[in-house]
């Protein structure tokens, strides 16, 4: 049975060592004039990139300490799926939230544990009085067919700051009812 809850600062660490992100990646969307394009793509991701857990703990912890909201889903005691919601609002109106790390490890996927992460993220989007969440995602066809099914959209006004970041990803919101 998988169990979620809120997850503790000193449990972030976790995400490199219980979540298994290996995916074959056969295709990839790219923005061109304005719209998704899905070209072939091969791509192996045996696990987490070398050096992603230390580049992205301290941001992770940052995020935690103003507030961000982390939520895990356990397998037993094995962190199996997590979301982070940033509390920092951004948008051309400041009424975004970023959803800013989903994730589901790999024998845990197609069981609808990424749809529920996601809609909780959204309820606490929702609380925070958030009106879209953002999302910054992988090109993968799997991820951003993923983000579509659930009324994700590109982004009209991609945020300049997370698009600088990230200027391959493919940059997403959701509009929150």
């Amino acid at each position: 049975m998988i169990n979620g809850r809120l997850l503790l600062r000193d449990e972030i660490h976790r995400i490199w060592s219980d979540i298994d992100r290996s995916e074959v990646i056969h295709e990839a969307y790219h923005v061109e004039d304005g719209s998704l394009q899905l070209r072939p793509a091969h791509v192996d991701l045996a696990g987490w990139p070398p050096g992603e857990a230390e580049q992205y703990r301290p941001i992770l912890e940052s995020c935690y300490d103003r507030g961000g909201w982390f939520y895990g889903l356990f397998d037993k005691d094995r962190l199996v799926g997590i979301a982070v919601l940033e509390s920092e609002f951004i948008g051309s109106h400041g009424d975004q939230l970023q959803l800013k790390f989903l994730h589901v490890s790999r024998p845990h996927r197609s069981r609808g544990l990424g749809q529920r992460l996601f809609g909780l993220a959204k309820v606490e989007a929702a609380k925070r009085r958030a009106k879209s969440l953002y999302v910054s995602a992988t090109r993968s066809k799997h991820t951003i067919d993923f983000y579509r099914r659930l009324g994700c959209t590109l982004a009209a006004e991609p945020d300049p700051a997370l698009f600088e970041l990230e200027p391959k990803d493919i940059h997403l919101e959701c509009l929150i009812e």
